[in-house]
């Protein structure tokens, strides 16, 4: 039977080894290796437990590499040895996916083996393997969602009054968000997963330090109010799509209208959808934060990466994000925004609330504004 090991034994890290010990078996893998460079009390999995990296590189045995440090550098370095020493690497690790993958990927060809990362993405939602097979020849036009279910979670607490701190801390207590939650709250999280899903576009991987990014921390509860008020909800969203200039990609705060298949994606869940060409609009949605779901993800890497025989993405580092203008605006005010036209308008609870196309320099009035989908 075919062995794995597993680097890393953080939240995810110990999520993967306990499913593995429950599946292994129905996978055709057993775990053989732990390898962190921490102290682990009590050694939960008795000798599996190391710290040397080396004995699962010279080990024949070992045929997957399950990367779950939550490095950037030292991540890449790791599964660029296992990758060259010949095993199969899956991760979970999205900044390590956006920054290096097109390196690892060649890396993985050269050397005729794996390199995965659906749990990079979605949690436990099935997402990169339907674009990489299902999809493939079909035109995808453009990729958006809400790719990050701690933020998610906030802003459906926060609709139903709990104050935005409030709302972080119970997240946090629940295990949605970690102890720093600033990649989340700040959008960097999406940034990160939106760069990687952006390649399936044309290819190009956009650097999320190329992405504009904007994450939840000041939305007003007007704002809220607002959109309900208006048939919509406040939504962390993600987008790439494919314009005349290339793939433009961004990731903002979005009024969400009721007619949008996004509009019920509620609590800890994200919900992605992808615009075809010939297959229309998809909608992926289930768990997007959590131990065991995004565990789930990497087992399913795993499985693939034992017997699969895909050959690895060919992807590239793309040189810039296209732009691309805003077409429809959710606005907030104080008071009347005079000669405003409008599709649709609310007053009441000390504000206005408008969906608009039209540019407004009367910024003073403004309480908070955001694309409309």
């Amino acid at each position: 039977m075919k062995k794995i090991a597993v680097l890393g034994f953080g939240c995810i890290g110990k999520g993967v080894c306990r499913l593995l010990t429950e599946e292994g078996s129905r996978l055709g893998g057993k775990l053989k290796y732990i390898c962190d460079l921490r102290d682990i009390p009590d050694r939960p999995y008795g000798d599996m437990h190391i710290k040397d990296f080396d004995i699962v590189l010279s080990d024949p045995e070992v045929a997957v590499v399950a990367e779950l440090t939550g490095a950037r550098r030292a991540a890449f370095e790791l599964s660029k040895k296992a990758l060259e020493a010949g095993k199969s690497v899956v991760t979970s690790n999205k900044e390590v996916v956006s920054a290096y993958g097109p390196e690892l990927l060649r890396i993985a060809r050269e050397n005729n083996v794996s390199y995965l990362f659906e749990a990079a993405v979605g949690g436990a939602i099935p997402l990169i393997r339907p674009l990489r097979m299902n999809l493939r020849t079909d035109r995808i036009e453009s990729i958006y969602g809400i790719l990050n279910g701690t933020t998610n979670y906030i802003l459906t607490s926060m609709e139903r009054g709990v104050p935005y701190e409030e709302a972080l801390s119970r997240a946090k207590e629940l295990g949605y968000a970690e102890p720093d939650p600033t990649a989340d709250v700040t959008g960097l999280d999406s940034c990160r997963k939106i760069s990687v899903l952006s390649a399936f576009i044309d290819g190009g991987i956009i650097p999320p330090e190329k992405i504009p990014t904007e994450g939840i921390e000041n939305i007003p509860a007007a704002a809220l109010d607002g959109a309900a008020a208006l048939c919509g909800r406040i939504k962390l969203i993600a987008r790439a799509e494919r314009t005349e200039e290339g793939v433009f990609a961004c990731v903002r705060p979005c009024f969400v209208s009721r007619d949008n298949m996004l509009y019920n994606i509620d609590g800890v869940n994200n919900g992605i959808t992808v615009k075809c060409k010939a297959s229309g609009d998809l909608l992926f949605c289930g768990r997007g934060a959590g131990s065991i779901p995004t565990s789930a993800a990497v087992l399913s890497d795993i499985s693939e990466a034992l017997y699969g025989t895909t050959e690895p993405l060919d992807f590239h580092i793309a040189e810039e994000c296209a732009g691309r203008p805003v077409s429809r605006r959710f606005v907030v005010s104080e008071r009347p925004l005079n000669g405003l036209s409008f599709e649709a308008y609310h007053s009441g609870g000390g504000y206005h609330a408008y969906i608009t196309s039209d540019d407004t320099d009367e910024c003073g009035r403004i309480i908070w504004a955001s694309e409309a989908l």
